[in-house]
């Protein structure tokens, strides 16, 4: 029976190496560049049958200080199968490498973590075992900004490389994989905006991709 239960911590293991499929479980990596004062966000995600399905949701805050940005979530995320519900946080820095008020184009240096835990009961124990996942995503970000009187529309592409961590009943695993993700955002004069992004990437021949889409509403601060 031990060797069976280890057995079914090997095989979840495995599984959880791959199935976050973004930074924050259920929610994609955004690099859309560095924008100034301060936006707070609504996220909604839904990662595909490899990344663990059903949903997500929750909160984010951004920030950016001239060259420098900041990211941070709060994210809910409801998978389907056997895995429960967990709460993950997140978190990334940015640099800006190019781009300024008279630039359209940006590209920004982005690292960043993210961490999950939530309960497995595996089979045919039916023990509950806790996972735990740790992502570390290190990539750049290429974004254009095309201004009209209304409404901006930022498209941008993010390639990156994914050191994922997972650890289920005292078994720890590590991979790194090559991962992108991409979208588009679209900010009004007053503030309010709405992102979008899809994330992709491949391990040990798996697909795992999530889409996400959220709305954000900026607020100038003094000096920033």
């Amino acid at each position: 029976m031990r060797q069976i239960t280890t057995l079914a911590l090997t095989a979840l293991l495995v599984t959880a190496a791959g199935s976050l499929g973004a930074q924050v479980r259920g929610i994609p990596v955004y690099n859309s560049g560095v924008a100034g004062g301060l936006a707070l966000g609504a996220e909604f995600g839904v990662p595909n049958n490899a990344a663990g399905g059903g949903i997500a949701y929750g909160a984010s805050a951004r920030m950016g200080m001239g060259l420098f940005g900041m990211t941070a979530m709060a994210i809910r995320s409801d998978p389907s199968g056997e895995g429960g519900n967990s709460i993950g946080v997140g978190a990334t820095l940015d640099y800006k490498l190019l781009g300024g008020p008279l630039i359209p184009l940006s590209v920004t240096l982005q690292g960043g973590a993210g961490y999950s835990r939530n309960a497995f009961i595996a089979q045919p124990s039916g023990a509950t075992s806790h996972v735990t996942n740790l992502r570390v995503p290190i990539g750049v970000g290429i974004a254009m900004s095309l201004p009209n009187p209304v409404l901006a529309i930022k498209p941008w592409l993010a390639p990156r490389i994914d050191i994922v961590r997972s650890s289920v009943g005292g078994t720890t695993a590590t991979s790194t994989a090559f991962a992108i993700s991409g979208g588009i955002e679209f900010n009004l004069l007053s503030g309010l905006g709405l992102h979008t992004g899809y994330d992709w990437s491949r391990r040990d021949g798996v697909t795992y991709g999530t889409f996400g889409v959220g709305l954000h509403y900026g607020l100038r601060v003094p000096g920033l």
